[in-house]
């Protein structure tokens, strides 16, 4: 698997991420394209195209007269959205460990083991694209084109959170352990153990939630 090469507006969409979760850019503050624009130096069409990326995310949202302002997020939507998430992404484990083809599973094999490189390098950049590329090969792996496109609908809502807890310590190699874990019962055809393999991956809870919740800044979420 080449090493993905992020467009401009992937690399503002990232840095606007960050200073979302950092509380740089704090909830209600407004996001101006031609002061982004003359910030980072570029044109308004990444900046555009940046903004269009963290509004799927439901990280900002477009309001009349005042234009895209950085969201509110509620403590219970953030959990259900994981919790639905995980059942989704379970389904998918199950039914790839049922229907992946041979070159399917040697490429999935192949992405475990190029993660293990990036882990150890604690590359979180290219553990990410990474991260993406083995949940992808699952989701095409289902065979089942509406569960892989509604899969997919909210893992792109979900991608900035969960690409933020790899910033917690310790968090990379705990989540190459879980691939390790689907990826097992994949190959070993055990539908029943990739889905719950995946469904604890996915979805945070106890003591993970907690660790990911301490990171966020004060006002970030409301209950």
């Amino acid at each position: 698997m080449s090493k993905h090469n992020p467009t401009r507006a992937d690399q503002l969409r990232r840095t606007l991420e960050e200073e979302i979760f950092t509380g740089r850019l704090k909830p209600g503050d407004r996001l101006d394209e031609q002061s982004l624009a003359q910030r980072f130096n570029v044109s308004r069409t990444p900046v555009r195209e940046a903004l269009r990326q963290l509004s799927a995310s439901h990280l900002i949202e477009v309001r009349p007269r005042q234009g895209a302002v950085v969201a509110v997020i509620t403590l219970p939507r953030l959990i259900e959205m994981f919790e639905i998430m995980a059942e989704l992404e379970g389904m998918c484990a199950r039914l790839a460990a049922r229907r992946m083809t041979e070159a399917e599973r040697h490429a999935l094999q192949t992405i475990i083991a190029e993660a293990d490189q990036f882990a150890e390098q604690v590359d979180l950049d290219a553990y990410y694209t990474n991260n993406r590329q083995f949940h992808d090969a699952i989701y095409n792996g289902s065979h089942n084109h509406v569960l892989e496109e509604m899969t997919r609908s909210l893992h792109n809502r979900t991608a900035p959170y969960r690409r933020h807890q790899l910033n917690r310590p310790g968090r990379i190699h705990e989540s190459l352990a879980e691939h390790k874990k689907v990826v097992e019962a994949i190959l070993a055809v055990d539908p029943e153990a990739a889905g719950k393999a995946m469904n604890r991956h996915v979805n945070v809870q106890g003591d993970v939630f907690a660790d990911f919740l301490s990171t966020l800044p004060t006002g970030y979420l409301t209950s």
